[in-house]
């Protein structure tokens, strides 16, 4: 069994860069976790803790750093992995949810046969911030049928309130920021 979270030896490992992308966004780099082993194995650990006694079937990763943690975690958890892909990049029949950005719209796609109906499938992404991403694939897995088990994140920006748009589910995160 793994120790309890560190939450203040995780989040020292996080790089902050102010004014990226663009000026007055305080970015929160997980590059630096992940080149650390203790640290990487610390969110995996702790977020395979968090889910280990669910029985989930399926971990999706929303692309591109739901890709690092999903594999991980579903090697864990004895799950299989699915990515979710921006456009284009799947070569079989897809399904696809278009959703509001501040800025335009984007899309996000998952193959048709990736979510059996009634399998148990946890959501990963590496931040929580406004939910907007994640609700579009909350959206993808409910038209396959899937049931969700979980919403987890390695980060959550606690003032933008993502959170409230996802009440009825369980929703996992590791390092909060209030600002």
């Amino acid at each position: 069994m793994p120790e309890p979270i560190n939450e203040a030896a995780l989040k020292a490992l996080v790089r902050t860069v102010p004014d990226f992308p663009k000026p007055g966004i305080l970015f929160y780099d997980i590059t630096t976790v992940l080149k650390d082993r203790t640290g990487f194995a610390m969110l995996i650990d702790e977020l395979a803790t968090h889910y280990l006694d669910r029985k989930i079937d399926l971990v999706l990763g929303i692309e591109a750093r739901g890709f690092i943690f999903g594999p991980a975690l579903a090697y864990r958890l004895n799950a299989g992995f699915v990515p979710v892909r921006k456009p284009r990049k799947l070569p079989a029949p897809v399904a696809r949810v278009t959703y509001d950005l501040e800025y335009g719209s984007d899309s996000l796609e998952i193959h048709l046969d990736a979510i059996e109906p009634g399998q148990r499938v946890l959501l990963v992404d590496d931040l929580l911030a406004t939910g907007g991403t994640m609700e579009a694939t909350v959206k993808l897995v409910k038209q396959l049928g899937g049931e969700i088990a979980g919403l987890a994140f390695i980060i959550e920006l606690d003032f933008l309130r993502g959170r409230e748009r996802f009440k009825e589910h369980d929703v996992f995160s590791l390092l909060h920021y209030a600002e």
